[in-house]
């Protein structure tokens, strides 16, 4: 009765763990969407600002409005301020 105990307990946590596993690629694989799907629409709808980059490199886009702003890795438009932006490096 204690072997079964044991073993029952064992397949439970693995389970469990599991669960959490397929929980977080799922976000991953959501947030991944949400982003590449945002970007696609940025680039047909609004301008790619070419001469400058956002404050970790990002593409800078510019709405209807004349507003700057990147696409973060959810998928969210974050605005900047004109004076965050940085020149493109060189390539």
């Amino acid at each position: 009765m204690k072997k079964t105990g044991i073993v029952l307990f064992v397949m439970l946590g693995a389970v469990f763990t599991s669960q959490a596993q397929v929980d977080t690629v799922a976000k991953k694989v959501g947030n991944k969407t949400a982003e590449v799907a945002s970007k696609g629409k940025s680039v047909i709808v609004d301008e790619v600002y070419k001469d400058k980059v956002g404050p970790d490199g990002q593409t800078i886009y510019i709405d209807h409005s004349s507003k700057y702003y990147y696409v973060d890795k959810k998928g969210k438009k974050v605005y900047v301020a004109k004076a965050e932006l940085k020149d493109k490096p060189k390539s």
